[in-house]
């Protein structure tokens, strides 16, 4: 999990989480959520980082 801005991906993921639209569980809807958006690092950091990603959801960090 190198070579990421953690801080832009939170913001980037707290804004998909405010658009109130998606399931922040459902990885392929954020996925598209994200491109749609622009948020290109948060797509690639989710395609290679599932348990990151989702670990950040549960408990606020990225393991």
């Amino acid at each position: 999990m190198d070579n990421y801005d953690y801080g832009q991906l939170r913001e980037e993921i707290f804004a998909i989480r405010d658009s109130g639209c998606y399931n922040m569980l459902d990885i392929r809807a954020v996925q598209r959520a994200a491109n749609y958006m622009e948020f290109y690092d948060l797509v690639v950091f989710i395609e290679e980082n599932k348990r990151g990603y989702t670990n950040f959801i549960f408990h606020g960090e990225f393991k």
